[in-house]
């Protein structure tokens, strides 16, 4: 039964990872359909990561009066719905309106399921879980790219998403008594539910170390961001790359962070949470100094990959790692926060570089990218500390 639900887990966070690449992929045929500047794919996303942010910080109130299976299930149609929405848009306007409950359910999905993995399984299946939403982000742009070459437009890569997500939504909510089958079952998660009261944003400053996880994600999440969204431009302004080349070579930091995590699952059943974070932040370092060296595009290739590798077990141990901090009591308000800061830094710190390297230089990435690893393990230590 538990091996059945943590079959459906893993498709849970495949299907969390589908519809966050599809944007991308599909925008450079959306704005010239809808006859917007390029620039305005930012907007959209601008309204996606309000709305996560506002469902990250209602996660705990939703999954103590609901469930955290009910309100996966009810997040994931949601996120099919507004899938769908999309498809069907013939306006700019039309998109701004499906990214509100898109971004919804999305920030449900997020944080109702990692803090379920938290409280139910071991370390291995969060870097796998998350190894899984990799799976789903280079499965988005090759539906997209899928429905381009065989005549069904952009929209018809939309489309397919939504099948897969409607599929999956049907399984659970076929697959509820097993979630709560397992909850009776553990312990932990019969502590967290003797709790009724709903932690508020105020409360949870109060709580010793939240502040500091909540920066360690805040920093961790802007670095991946920048690096995702700026390296490719980083290689062609400062180390002369062919911008071609630089996209195939961006590519392989997500790659690194996928395959990361899969190796990961398996270092984890020897290591702590908080080692993994520390060796991560120790790769991520040496990798951002590869990046500085003039010895060429491999040089520099092995550099991003090394910071992708060192990417790849932060956010899932340090989702792990928080109900043994703070306890199953207030994991769920928590991870909540976390999830939250988490877009904060996704959406706004790429584009503050983004004027860095506009008015300033683009060869400040690498320093920019060391400020946040240097607050990211400033603020872990205190946490543990703590």
């Amino acid at each position: 039964m538990v091996n059945l639900l943590l079959i459906i887990i893993y498709l849970a966070f495949i299907s969390l990872g589908l519809p966050d690449s599809l944007l991308g992929a599909a925008w450079p045929s959306m704005y010239v359909q809808f006859d917007v500047p390029v620039s305005y794919m930012g907007m959209v996303s601008m309204i996606v990561s309000a709305g996560t942010i506002i469902s990250s910080l209602n996660s705990d109130r939703l999954t103590r009066r609901f469930s955290a299976g009910l309100v996966t299930a009810v997040s994931v149609a949601m996120t099919a719905v507004a899938i769908l929405g999309f498809s069907f848009s013939t306006s700019f306007w039309m998109t701004c309106l499906w990214a509100i409950p898109y971004g919804l359910g999305a920030g449900s999905i997020d944080a109702a399921l990692n803090n379920y993995v938290a409280l139910h399984y071991a370390s291995r299946h969060m870097s796998w879980l998350h190894c899984m939403w990799g799976v789903g982000t280079i499965i988005g742009p090759y539906a997209i790219g899928f429905g381009l070459t065989n005549g069904f437009g952009w929209e018809g890569g939309y489309r397919s998403v939504f099948a897969i997500q409607v599929v999956l939504t049907i399984i659970l909510f076929v697959s509820l008594p097993l979630w709560k089958k397992t909850a009776t079952d553990n312990l932990p998660e019969k502590e967290a539910s003797n709790s009724d009261s709903v932690l508020a944003l105020k409360q949870i400053l109060q709580i010793p170390g939240a502040k500091q996880i909540m920066l360690t994600f805040f920093c961790y999440c802007a670095l991946e961001a920048t690096t995702a969204h700026w390296a490719s431009s980083y290689m062609v302004l400062q180390k002369g790359i062919p911008a071609e080349t630089a996209a195939n070579y961006a590519s392989l930091f997500f790659i690194g962070i996928t395959v990361g995590r899969a190796i990961n699952g398996f270092l984890t059943m020897k290591f702590t949470d908080s080692q993994m974070i520390r060796a991560g932040q120790a790769v991520i370092a040496v990798g951002i100094v590869v990046m500085l060296l003039p010895f060429g595009n491999i040089v520099t290739l092995a550099g991003l990959i090394l910071i992708g590798l060192g990417c790849a077990p932060i956010y899932p141990c340090i989702i792990h790692s928080t109900p043994e901090h703070f306890g199953a009591d207030k994991s769920q308000a928590l991870i909540g926060v976390q999830m939250a800061s988490a877009y904060v830094g996704s959406c706004l710190m790429p584009p503050l570089f983004g004027l860095i390297a506009n008015f300033i230089s683009a060869s400040l990435f690498p320093i920019y990218l060391i400020v946040f690893l240097v607050i990211m393990i400033l603020a872990h230590n205190s946490l543990l500390k703590k």
